[in-house]
């Protein structure tokens, strides 16, 4: 498939969402034009704030490929991602983002991500949600494991 018909498919998927229930967001991962997975938004049907369409689209991916790294495949989303699922699609190393509607587009529908943007450039001691660390010494026992760990697998 090329481009076009991948992200005409995202956006099917979309459309689909919402007459099943679902918010207005679809999302397919190929490589080479091929589909690898894709996925609507599902967060109302499932109760889970993190079923966005790119997050349940690369929960497929990784499954499907049996691996975390989705490197050397592109994610088609019907609107730009917001900032989890950019997130999301980072850690997956996509190798690019195609977006129909953008961020503003989605806020013009009450899908408004841009205090999530402001937070992350907030101190910690500002943001809305308090956010403060409590026993550092013994959390960072996980972390000495885990350097120490000599057949750990990396990502």
């Amino acid at each position: 498939m090329n481009q076009e018909e991948l992200m005409r498919r995202a956006i099917a998927l979309s459309e689909k969402s919402v007459r099943q229930g679902g918010g207005p967001f679809g999302a397919v991962i190929a490589r080479e034009g091929v589909v690898v997975a894709e996925a609507s938004n599902s967060v109302t049907l499932d109760h889970d704030p993190t079923a966005h369409a790119e997050v349940n689209a690369i929960r497929a991916a990784c499954t499907r490929l049996r691996s975390f790294d989705l490197s050397g495949c592109e994610i088609y989303c019907s609107c730009e991602p917001c900032p989890m699922c950019l997130g999301a699609i980072y850690w997956a190393r996509l190798d690019r983002i195609y977006y129909a509607n953008d961020r503003k587009a989605a806020a013009g529908i009450g899908f408004d991500d841009d205090f999530i943007y402001e937070e992350i450039g907030r101190p910690l001691a500002q943001r809305h949600c308090p956010i403060q660390p409590l026993l550092p010494e013994e959390g960072r026992r996980a972390f000495d494991l885990w350097r120490d760990k000599g057949d750990k697998t990396r990502y």
